[in-house]
């Protein structure tokens, strides 16, 4: 076992990981609430400490170095797992609390109308749903459940699939005053709107030779996005998983049969320890039960 007497000073430990994660000496000193000499000073004391260095600098400039790197990467692992044992024991006698942070789309399409049926099988938890689209410290701002869309590469957190999604195009049933297109062609003459996930794939997909659409409005959240739709805006592409309830009430309109697997998918992310929590593992049987029901009524 590793001689605790020898441990370097923990603010010098938490001021290096906090500089180390931002790349920057003023964002880590705004977080921990110190200032920028303060941080600067931490650091110095705790390479002098270590005998080498871990940041390379440049004027006010800093980039960390190798062993830095490896370094932080394990320190943010164990003062998460600090984190997460210090909030379990203030959970003692108390309420569970499950702190879930999940992207915007999924959180208000999907997510928040199903956690009625959670909360009245486990009235014993309390329940936060935050809406998030930023990979968040989830350890350090206390959230047990990330909920996010993307490759499933988070390191120093645990992350699993949960699933995936495929893309189509929609339309309000008012769109040209009725007048919708009948087949991929037809898009040739409609507005388009656009959001970060491109058109291509799918075109290609319906074998139409259009660019990728460009100018114009640019939606970065697929409610915005599914809003516009609903308003006769003009044709969106959107994923299965937050428009089918839109589709289900009449509100739009699903054209063609043409869907495109997602590069992305959906994970179930939680900092280390949080796991074995049992609020986090009633949240996530009772998930697993929600996500086969929906899979089970397949593509609108």
């Amino acid at each position: 076992m590793a001689d605790l007497r020898r441990m370097p000073n923990l603010s010098a430990l938490r001021a290096f990981e906090a500089a180390a994660r931002h790349q920057n000496f003023s964002r880590a000193a705004e977080e921990l609430h110190l200032t920028h000499g303060a941080i600067s000073h931490q650091v110095r004391g705790l390479e002098q400490e270590l005998g080498l260095a871990l940041f390379e600098r440049k004027g006010r400039q800093v980039r960390i170095t190798e062993d830095g790197a490896r370094f932080a990467a394990t320190l943010g692992r164990a003062l998460g797992e600090i984190a997460s044992a210090a909030d379990a024991l203030r959970q003692q006698g108390q309420n569970l609390r499950l702190t879930v942070s999940a992207i915007p789309s999924f959180a208000a399409r999907w997510l928040a109308p199903r956690l009625g049926r959670f909360i009245e099988q486990h009235p014993e938890i309390e329940v936060i749903l935050q809406a998030s689209s930023q990979v968040q410290d989830l350890a350090r701002e206390g959230i047990d459940v990330g909920i996010r869309w993307g490759r499933g590469r988070y390191p120093g957190l645990n992350a699993e699939r949960l699933m995936g999604d495929v893309y189509y195009p929609v339309v309000s049933p008012r769109y040209r005053h009725g007048a919708l297109p009948q087949a991929p062609e037809d898009l040739h003459n409609a507005a388009l709107l656009r959001s970060n996930e491109p058109w291509t794939p799918w075109l290609k997909a319906a074998k139409l030779d259009l660019p990728e659409p460009a100018g114009g409005l640019m939606f970065e959240d697929l409610s915005m996005l599914i809003r516009s739709a609903i308003d006769g805006d003009g044709v969106a592409l959107v994923r299965d998983v937050v428009v089918r309830q839109e589709i289900a009430a009449g509100h739009l309109v699903r054209l063609f049969d043409i869907a495109v697997p997602s590069v992305d998918n959906y994970y179930f992310v939680t900092p280390p320890g949080a796991a074995s929590k049992p609020q986090v593992r009633a949240f996530r049987d009772w998930l697993n039960a929600e996500l086969a029901a929906f899979g089970a009524q397949g593509l609108t």
